[in-house]
């Protein structure tokens, strides 16, 4: 009687050990393959940002893109934060790195804007 009862205490460690290893690994993989994805972000003072708004829930369109800006980048904290202002430099606020991404659009130089009037049928 106790030495069958040793057993099944016995059994019922190994197999929850085997299921401690097992979720370690699992996790361990899933790690690997989340970290494999984020892409390092580098910015300098002076970069054209974006900024990722999450707040925006009132009204959610398909079209509606929640990334405002572009900004310029002013300083990078050791901390991660990074100090952007607005275009025109009226307005200098600080967001975490992570909410930013670099701006691939034109330069303000470079735009043309053109002009198409429409006729009445």
């Amino acid at each position: 009687m106790g030495t069958s009862r040793v057993t099944e205490l016995h059994e019922l460690d190994e197999f929850r050990y085997h299921a401690f290893e097992s979720a370690r690994l699992y996790k361990e993989r899933m790690k690997r393959m989340h970290d494999k994805n984020i892409l390092e972000r580098n910015f300098k003072p002076g970069d054209m940002v974006l900024l990722y708004n999450s707040r925006m829930r009132l009204f959610p369109g398909k079209l509606k893109s929640r990334w405002s800006g572009p900004f310029h980048v002013v300083e990078i904290h050791s901390t991660g934060a990074v100090e952007i202002t607005m275009e025109d430099g009226s307005r200098e606020f600080k967001v975490n790195g992570q909410r930013l991404k670099h701006y691939q659009g034109m330069v303000e130089e470079d735009k043309m804007i053109s002009t198409l009037y429409l006729k009445d049928p």
